[in-house]
C-alpha cells in the first residue's frame, strides 16, 4: 500500500520529477522523428533546391520555443535526404534583412544569420558533430564531447555547401526576401562518431537550428525543444532521430 502511495503522489507532481541530465523543463512534447529518405539522382549543391528530388522530401518547419527573444519569428523549411556517399540537408529561410559578417572557416558564424545541424548516430554517446554554417556559406564544424570541452580544431572533410541569396547581403536599407542553403556531408568524415554509413532502418539522432538576426536582435528556431530554460540548442537528450530509409 506504501508502495501504491508513493507512486501516487510521484505521478501527481509530474513538475517535480527528474526530466534528465541536462534538461531544465518537464512536460515537453515527445521527440520527433524524420524519414530520410535515399535519392538516385546526383544532387547539384548550387543552393537552388527546385531539384524534383527536393520538391518530393518530407519537409521539416521549425519551432520558436522562446517567446521572450526580440528578434521577428521568421520561417524555415528543412530537408534531408542521403545516398551512399553523403547526407544531404535543404534550408530554405525567410529573412527580410541578410546579415553575414564572418568569412573564414571556423568563425562563430552563429553570430549571423546562420543555420545549424547537429549529428549524434549513437545512443551508447553524448557526444556529437555539429556544423554552423551563414549566409554567406561559411563553415564552423566541431566535435562535442558533451558536456565537456568542445573540439573546435575538429574539421570534416568534404563537405560541400552553397547558398542562394533573396536579397543583398549586409545592406539593411532594403528589403530582403529570404536564402536557401544546400549541405552536402560525406559520411566517410563522420567517423570519428559513426565508423559507417547509416544501412537502411537505421537510426541516428539530430537537432536542426537557425540563428536569425543580430544581436540584440536575435531569434533561435529549433526542430525540438532543447528543454532548457535559456535560448540555447546544445543538449543532446533533447535530438530527434532520423530514420535511414
Amino acid at each position: 500500500m506504501k508502495i501504491l502511495l508513493s507512486l501516487f503522489v510521484l505521478f501527481s507532481l509530474g513538475a517535480q520529477t527528474p526530466v534528465g541530465q541536462y534538461t531544465e523543463i518537464a512536460g515537453l512534447p515527445a521527440l520527433p522523428s524524420y524519414a530520410v529518405n535515399s535519392v538516385n539522382a546526383k544532387l547539384t549543391i548550387d543552393g537552388d533546391l527546385s531539384e524534383k528530388a527536393w520538391e518530393r522530401a518530407a519537409a521539416i518547419t521549425l519551432l520558436f520555443p522562446w517567446e521572450a527573444q526580440t528578434g521577428q519569428p521568421q520561417k524555415t523549411i528543412v530537408k534531408l535526404l542521403r545516398d551512399q556517399t553523403h547526407l544531404y540537408v535543404a534550408y530554405e529561410c525567410e529573412d527580410s534583412d541578410l546579415t553575414a559578417l564572418l568569412t573564414n572557416r571556423d568563425d562563430p558564424v552563429y553570430k549571423d544569420d546562420c543555420v545549424e545541424i547537429f549529428l549524434k548516430p549513437s545512443d551508447q554517446t553524448d557526444s556529437y558533430i555539429g556544423l554552423e554554417m551563414n549566409a554567406r556559406g561559411v563553415l564552423f564544424d566541431y566535435f562535442y564531447p558533451y558536456p565537456g570541452k568542445n573540439d573546435y580544431a575538429f574539421n570534416l572533410e568534404g563537405v560541400q555547401l552553397k547558398t542562394k541569396l533573396r536579397g543583398t547581403l549586409n545592406h539593411s536599407a532594403d528589403q530582403d526576401q529570404g536564402w536557401s542553403l544546400e549541405l552536402a556531408i560525406p559520411w566517410q568524415s563522420l567517423q570519428k562518431l559513426a565508423p559507417t554509413a547509416p544501412q537502411k532502418n537505421d537510426q541516428w539522432r539530430a537537432q536542426i537550428n537557425r540563428w536569425d538576426g543580430t544581436e540584440p536582435q536575435r531569434r533561435l528556431s529549433m526542430w525540438c525543444h532543447s528543454g532548457l530554460k535559456r535560448p540555447s540548442p546544445h543538449n543532446p537528450e533533447r535530438f530527434g532521430s532520423l530514420k535511414f530509409n
